[in-house]
């Protein structure tokens, strides 16, 4: 089998080393668009980040020599990349996937990976690919095949926006956000307009090799004060000390993260919905202005007062806005 992988980070390393070592022929998509040539591949699998989607393409058209015979496989975090993918070489060809596998690299720069976690994968056509788990499966990855991909992007984006974009704003990381107590409460609200936005989409949670969503919408439904009280030891113990990867974006400089296919999809689904999502509304656009402008992230650094003052300003003009419909 031979495999194409767009993206050497930390996600196309580790899938990359895992085929490698039991036989697949796996070769990496160079960084600059001419010096991609033409490979025959029967899986390209595009593990960038979702604003870097648009260029993989470009390269993937112009590396793969018969792209119907080619599976497309989107491990990527936040929604939108499928569509994207489907409206370049056509639904049949791509499979959403979900990678739960904590994956970092070391100080020496090579592949750390988790040993629990698994891959989830979900066809957006007709076909079963049961040959494509099982190649991964052989490789040593636990893999979840679901029905509806949509439902599995959107519950691994319910897990990406915990502890992730807030701890990018403040600077902080998730051992230390978990004891901002209001912090943490908007915390909570973000996890329940991702649910009530896949519930006005129609969406059933999918639970993900080692992470229950399921169980983590439950917890959010239960009273503020019991949700974060359930959630920050999790939470804690869980990232602990590790930056989430929005963090990291801002740290290093980027101009741009993938907050807008994480918290900004969910705003921007929510409106469309009718459903109210000021939480995620604003971690998008403040975390993007961030990113733009970084002299901006002084205002927010561990000021948890001052993010707490733009969500609780959305959700007054949210209201007025309500009352302005039915005036």
């Amino acid at each position: 089998m031979n495999v194409y992988i767009v993206g050497r980070g930390a996600v196309g390393s580790f899938l990359g080393e895992r085929l490698s070592a039991v036989g697949v022929n796996v070769t990496y998509a160079p960084r600059e668009l001419e010096e991609v040539t033409r490979v025959d591949a029967d899986v390209a699998i595009v593990a960038v980040k979702s604003y870097d989607t648009p260029a993989a393409i470009e390269s993937l058209k112009r590396a793969i020599a018969v792209p119907g015979n080619c599976v497309f496989v989107s491990p990527q975090n936040g929604v939108g990349n499928e569509e994207l993918l489907a409206a370049a070489f056509g639904e049949r060809n791509i499979v959403a996937a979900a990678l739960t596998v904590p994956v970092d690299r070391d100080r020496d720069g090579r592949v750390a990976a988790a040993k629990d976690g698994g891959l989830a994968l979900a066809p957006l056509g007709g076909a079963a690919y049961n040959w494509l788990s099982a190649t991964f499966q052989s490789a040593g990855i636990s893999v979840k095949v679901c029905e509806d991909w949509r439902a599995l992007k959107w519950s691994k984006l319910a897990l990406n926006i915990v502890a992730n974009a807030s701890c990018a704003i403040l600077n902080v990381l998730p051992n230390r956000l978990v004891q901002f107590e209001k912090i943490f409460t908007l915390e909570i609200r973000a996890i329940r307009e991702v649910r009530d936005v896949m519930k006005a989409l129609g969406l059933t949670p999918v639970d993900l090799p080692r992470y229950p969503v399921r169980a983590l919408f439950a917890i959010a439904s239960l009273p503020s004060p019991i949700a974060r009280r359930v959630l920050a030891g999790r939470v804690a113990s869980a990232r602990g000390t590790k930056p989430p990867s929005l963090l990291l974006d801002l740290r290093s400089g980027r101009e741009r993260t993938e907050v807008e296919s994480l918290c900004g999809a969910v705003a921007v689904a929510g409106r469309a919905a009718g459903i109210p999502t000021p939480v995620n509304a604003v971690y998008a656009r403040v975390l993007a202005d961030i990113a733009q402008m970084p002299q901006l992230w002084a205002k927010y650094r561990e000021r948890p007062e001052a993010l707490l003052d733009e969500v609780y300003a959305e959700m007054k003009r949210a209201k007025a806005r309500e009352r302005g419909k039915h005036a």
